[in-house]
């Protein structure tokens, strides 16, 4: 099962706080230079309307001059001050002593009170350069801002470029002024200018409006970048989290022992792991998105047509016959899949292959079996040894006593091969049950197979049976009893030099598996095992020759598992038949049959 991932972007690599920190230290500069930009904006507008109050106030004192120089009252003063108080913007224009008292105002109700009270009038500082202040100022009983300028007034300071020109004028006679200009130079004057800032404040208001509602666009750009990288943040460790749970749960699925098939909605196959591969003999990727009525067999689908929700078809024994055409016995469990709205997502096919527990259950019944033929064998064993014996002797003695070539002596002997027949019956069922004590010793398995071979030679000669062997001498020594290893291929011998008759060929093979296995062959050109009798071989007493005991194969299998080995057959009519024998190189000593037989009982086989 293939996992594709995404790679990771750049919010995958930088941490949270990196980006939240520029987007506030970004909107800190930005809200930085929109008051800076207020500032600035506000800076211009002052100094616009400061440059126009000294323009004012230069032109003021220049009329006063031009007024002075052509006997002007202070009548005149108080008109020039009107008519230039007149223009937009301005609010007032006055003319103070130092104490505050008005000398002249753009308002003429207004001459000869007090601007300002004394504390005022020394916290203005007043100076030969303009100097401003916002106040208030109360026009049509209504309160309103004014930008104010003030300094004091120098009417009769006269520049260098007017000099020649006042000189002129000098021999004049200026008699009737002279007292007033004396008071003039003495006393000194302060001029006020203020002028309305009804539109610097409402130009002021809509960029103060504006930027706040910049800056709080800004900010909730801000805080949705915020947003979304949390979001973002969130998402990719969910992402994250499931793309884990997703390569936890294949790597769940993809190393089952068991099969395990799932389907989406529309019932077709989403999830094949390995096991349901081998089992079922099919590729997974021939499996995905086929519907299951059209791939799976029609058992299988007749169970999902039976499982309900809330009711799952559990631990049902099917036979499934493969691709190539071998009946499998499994266990199979379907359950449907369902959200929690109740919605179908799909059914889940869980199966195991039962041949291994049937060979389990097998085992155990031919062990029960053997156990049974054990306690019988103990039992009858001894008492019918001892008439034997008895039987043995009589007929021996009536052997003697008949005459030679009599019908007497033929049956005599008859009695007493029967006796030797039905001995050796016994004496093999009591190495089947009798537990064996193995004498393990290193030996080289090739000096032990040509043993045994050597003991069926002249027999298998006599019947133009030819033996074909050739010594492996790379094979390391292995731990066995040579005797009872023996016994079990004379038996294979035997029953290969019966099946061929004449004329036919036993083989035997050793090699050397892996590391830690070697394995013989015994094969001959006989005719054959027929397939039904292939499963119940090994069985004690099932046997196809008239004369046989059914118990060679028996025994064969008893001596391999002593040695922790397997044996198995595989055979083919009119071709011959082929017996597989492992037998690890180094030997460990079984556990008692009794915890086998406690470990089998509790474990989960049905």
């Amino acid at each position: 099962m293939k996992e594709f991932k995404g790679k990771s972007g750049l919010l995958a690599v930088l941490p949270s706080w990196f980006f939240i920190s520029s987007v506030i230290i970004l909107v800190g500069i930005i809200i930085t230079m929109a008051i800076k930009d207020l500032n600035r904006a506000r800076s211009i507008e002052t100094q616009t309307l400061l440059e126009k109050s000294s323009v004012l106030i230069r032109a003021f004192e220049s009329g006063t001059r031009t007024g002075m120089g052509m006997r002007w009252r202070n009548e005149q003063m108080q008109i020039l001050i009107e008519e230039m108080a007149y223009q937009p913007g301005i609010l007032y224009i006055a003319v103070t002593d130092d104490s505050g008292r008005i000398l002249a105002h753009s308002d003429p109700e207004l001459i000869g009170s007090q601007i300002y009270n004394d504390q005022t009038m020394k916290s203005l500082d007043v100076s030969q350069t303009e100097k401003w202040r916002m106040t208030k100022h109360m026009a049509d009983n209504e309160q309103q801002n004014a930008f104010e300028v003030y300094r004091y007034f120098k009417p009769l300071k006269r520049s260098n470029n007017h000099r020649s020109h006042m000189m002129m004028r000098r021999d004049r006679d200026y008699n009737q002024d002279s007292e007033s200009l004396a008071e003039d130079r003495n006393s000194p004057k302060i001029i006020f200018t203020a002028f309305d800032t009804a539109a610097l404040d409402a130009s002021q208001a809509k960029d103060i409006r504006n930027t706040i509602i910049s800056l709080s666009i800004l900010v909730l750009l801000a805080l949705a970048s915020i947003l979304t990288l949390f979001w973002v943040k969130r998402y990719q460790r969910s992402s994250r989290m499931l793309q884990d749970s997703k390569a936890f749960s294949t790597e769940i699925i993809s190393h089952l022992p068991i099969g395990l098939i799932t389907t989406n909605e529309h019932n077709q196959i989403s999830v094949v792991n390995h096991a349901a591969e081998v089992i079922l003999g099919y590729n997974a990727v021939a499996l995905s998105g086929r519907d299951i009525k059209k791939t799976l067999p029609e058992e299988w689908n007749q169970l999902v047509a039976y499982s309900l929700p809330n009711n799952p078809v559990i631990e049902r024994e099917i036979e499934y016959l493969s691709g190539s055409g071998q009946s499998i016995p499994l266990s199979i469990s379907i359950a449907r899949i369902a959200n929690n709205n109740g919605r179908f997502l799909g059914n889940v096919f869980i199966f195991r292959d039962m041949r291994e527990v049937r060979q389990l259950q097998e085992e155990i019944r031919r062990k029960e079996k053997l156990a049974a033929i054990g306690s019988l064998a103990a039992g009858v064993a001894h008492e019918i040894r001892n008439p034997l014996s008895s039987i043995k002797g009589f007929a021996k003695y009536f052997e003697g006593r008949s005459e030679a070539g009599s019908e007497e002596q033929a049956l005599a002997k008859v009695m007493a091969k029967e006796v030797d027949r039905l001995n050796r019956v016994i004496t093999e069922l009591l190495e089947l049950v009798r537990p064996s004590d193995l004498r393990i010793q290193q030996v080289n398995i090739n000096e032990v197979i040509e043993h045994s071979l050597h003991l069926i030679r002249q027999d298998a000669e006599s019947k133009n049976i030819a033996i074909e062997f050739t010594p492996n001498q790379t094979l390391p020594s292995v731990a066995m009893d040579p005797d009872r290893f023996t016994q079990a291929l004379l038996n294979l011998y035997l029953n290969a030099i019966q099946a061929i008759g004449s004329d036919g060929r036993l083989t035997v093979e050793v090699s050397q598996t892996n590391e830690s296995d070697v394995q013989v062959i015994v094969k001959d050109s006989g005719k054959g095992i027929n397939p039904d009798d292939l499963t119940n071989i090994f069985h004690p007493y099932f046997t196809t020759k008239a004369a046989g005991t059914g118990l060679g194969l028996t025994i064969v299998q008893k001596v391999i598992e002593e040695h922790n080995g397997k044996v198995s057959v595989t055979s083919n009519r009119h071709q011959g038949t082929q017996f597989n024998m492992v037998i690890p190189l180094s030997y460990q000593r079984s556990q008692p049959d009794k915890s086998a037989d406690n470990h089998l009982t509790t474990g989960s086989i049905k």
